[in-house]
C-alpha cells in the first residue's frame, strides 16, 4: 500500500494501464513534458514517449474529436481538458459523436475513450476554472459520468473507466486533489462503475453527495454526532449509471434525505435524486427532501467563493431542519 493523494492516484492509474496495454494513449494540452497543469501526467512522457503521451494544440474540440477517431480505430485514448470550464468547446464532438457512435453504427463501433478534467471550486481560480457541469453529461445518453471523492476510488475508478467500452467523463475534484492521503493498493485493481459507496453508516438522515462534497458531508456528520444525530453519508461515485438501489436503500432506512452538490441548484443532479426518492419512497419519508447546493449564478470570484460552496454549516442547518419536521 502507498499513501497517495488523488492526483497521485490518477497518475498511478494511468501508469498501470499504459504499462499493461499499449493501446492506452494520453493526450491533451501540456500533458507531456510539463506533466499537466496539476501534474497528473508527470513522468509519463519520459517513460512512454511522445507517441503515447501527446501534447496537443489548444483546441478542446480537436482533442475530443481526435480521441473519437482513435477510439473508433481500436485505441484507448485518455484525453485531458485542463479545466472544467474549457470542456464546453468540446460539447459537439462529445454529445453528437462520442455518445452516439455505438447507437449510430448499431453496435458495429464502440467509443472507449475517457475524458478527464479537474472540476469544481475551492481553489481561488479565475472565471471558467470553477465549473461543475456534471448535469450536462449525465443528461446525455451514451456517456458514463464518474466522480471520485478519495484517492483509493480515484485509481480504481479510472482504471475501470479506461477499460470500459463506452465513453466516460471522469471528473476530478481539484479542491481535494492534494488535501487527502489514503491507502492505495499498488498495481492493478478496479472499483466497479455504477456502484455507490457508504462512506459512513448512520440511522437518522442520509447525506448524498459526490466529489469534494462527500468530505463536507463527513465533516457535518462528525459535528452532528455530538448532538446525537446519526448521519449516513452516501458517496454516489458514478452519476451515470447511478446506483439507485443503494441510494434508495439508504433513504428508506433513514427516512430523511439531504442532497449536497456544488453545481447550481436548478436542474442539478440533486433534483433528479430528490425526484426518484420521492417517486419510489414517499410513504417511507419522514420529512421533505432538502438540497444544499451552489446558487443559480455564475461561480463568484474568490472573495465570495466560500459563500457559494456548500459547507458543514449549511449542510448542518438542512439536517436539523429535516430532523425537526
Amino acid at each position: 500500500m502507498a499513501r497517495l493523494t488523488i492526483v497521485e492516484a490518477v497518475r498511478d492509474a494511468l501508469d498501470v494501464e499504459m504499462g499493461k496495454d499499449d493501446r492506452v494513449i494520453v493526450l491533451g494540452e501540456d500533458v507531456g513534458a510539463n506533466g499537466g497543469v496539476f501534474r497528473a501526467t508527470d513522468g509519463l512522457y519520459k517513460k512512454y514517449g511522445q507517441k503515447r503521451v501527446i501534447d496537443t494544440p489548444l483546441s478542446e474540440s480537436g482533442i475530443v474529436g481526435t480521441s473519437i477517431g482513435m477510439a473508433a480505430n481500436g485505441l484507448r485514448p485518455v484525453a485531458e481538458i485542463q479545466f472544467d470550464g474549457f470542456t464546453y468547446p468540446a460539447f459537439d464532438q462529445l454529445f453528437s459523436h462520442a455518445a452516439k457512435l455505438r447507437n449510430r453504427s448499431r453496435g458495429r463501433y464502440a467509443c472507449p475513450l475517457v475524458l478527464r478534467f479537474p472540476y469544481g471550486g475551492g481553489i481561488r481560480a479565475l472565471e471558467h476554472h470553477n465549473e461543475s457541469p456534471e448535469t450536462y453529461f449525465v443528461h446525455t445518453p451514451g456517456l458514463k459520468v464518474v466522480v471520485p471523492s478519495n484517492p483509493h476510488d480515484a485509481k480504481g475508478l479510472l482504471i475501470a473507466s479506461i477499460r470500459d467500452p463506452d465513453p466516460v467523463v471522469f471528473m476530478e475534484p481539484k479542491r481535494i486533489y492534494r488535501a487527502i492521503r489514503d491507502n492505495v493498493p499498488e498495481g492493478d485493481y478496479v472499483v466497479e462503475l455504477g456502484r455507490a459507496r457508504i462512506a459512513r453508516e448512520g440511522t437518522d438522515v442520509s447525506l448524498i453527495a459526490w466529489g469534494a462534497m462527500v468530505r463536507e458531508c463527513e465533516k457535518t456528520a462528525d459535528q452532528l454526532a455530538s448532538k446525537g444525530i446519526s448521519c449516513e453519508v452516501i458517496d454516489v461515485r458514478t452519476l451515470s449509471p447511478c446506483d439507485w438501489d443503494s441510494l434508495l436503500a439508504s433513504a428508506q432506512k433513514t427516512g430523511r434525505v439531504v442532497v449536497v452538490h456544488e453545481a447550481p441548484r436548478t436542474l442539478g443532479f440533486g433534483a433528479e435524486i430528490a425526484a426518484r426518492v420521492q417517486e419510489e419512497l414517499l410513504l417511507y419519508l419522514k420529512s421533505p427532501i432538502i438540497r444544499v447546493t451552489g446558487y443559480d449564478t455564475p461561480f463568484p470570484y474568490f472573495k465570495l467563493e466560500n459563500e457559494y460552496l456548500p459547507n458543514p454549516e449549511r449542510i448542518g442547518r438542512a439536517v436539523e431542519q429535516v430532523m425537526k419536521f
